[in-house]
């Protein structure tokens, strides 16, 4: 092993122990000042909002950043899947015609705030619903991607839409929900073995 990898190995390894020892932190509500106090880092605004929302939000960033992982992922995934086999023009050829109404409505009223455009590309502007409209109406294009079935995409596209409600719209998981994400997303992975 040569001095380079042993001192990413180092960086790995002081990496994980951070993230352990942050859980820890976080499990037992302990500080053992191995930072600066994050809150003394933050605008000044968000001391303003209450302790218990501030603690309450903390816990849930770890399931929005999953998520937020998650849907990323799987749309690109779609525009991979959908320009491969179908080309270029995928969107206006195989994608129903209410979908596309509703993402072109949901580009224009973004566009019409003057708040800076999220994306040029159509599929960003869809629910998460319509994502799994789209597979499932072009299955073609994933039957071999998702080797367990349409119907295991639907349930698992499914209860990732209903987990998704509390984490965009901020609101706590109950423990049993946490749980369910974990394994939901566990199952989303083995859609692809």
């Amino acid at each position: 092993m040569d001095k380079l990898d042993r001192i990413k190995l180092f960086s790995l390894a002081n990496s994980m122990t951070e993230l352990h020892l942050d859980k820890v932190e976080d499990r037992f509500d302990l500080n053992l000042e191995r930072n600066p106090k994050e809150e003394v880092q933050k605008k000044d605004f968000y001391l303003q909002f209450a302790a218990d929302f501030r603690k309450e939000a903390k816990s849930m960033a770890e399931h929005y950043e999953v998520f937020y992982c998650l849907e990323k992922s799987i749309r690109g995934l779609i525009l991979e899947q959908m320009s491969d086999k179908y080309g270029t023009t995928w969107w206006d050829t195989e994608v129903k015609e209410a979908i596309r109404l509703n993402v072109d409505k949901n580009m224009k009223r973004e566009e019409d705030s003057g708040f800076t455009i999220r994306s040029d590309e159509k599929i960003d502007y869809t629910t998460f619903g319509e994502l799994s409209q789209i597979v499932t109406n072009n299955w073609v294009a994933f039957e071999e991607l998702f080797k367990r079935g349409q119907r295991s995409f639907q349930k698992i596209m499914t209860s990732l839409n209903q987990l998704r409600g509390p984490i965009a719209h901020c609101s706590p998981l109950a423990e049993d929900e946490v749980v369910r994400l974990e394994l939901t997303v566990k199952d989303w992975f083995r859609l692809m073995e």
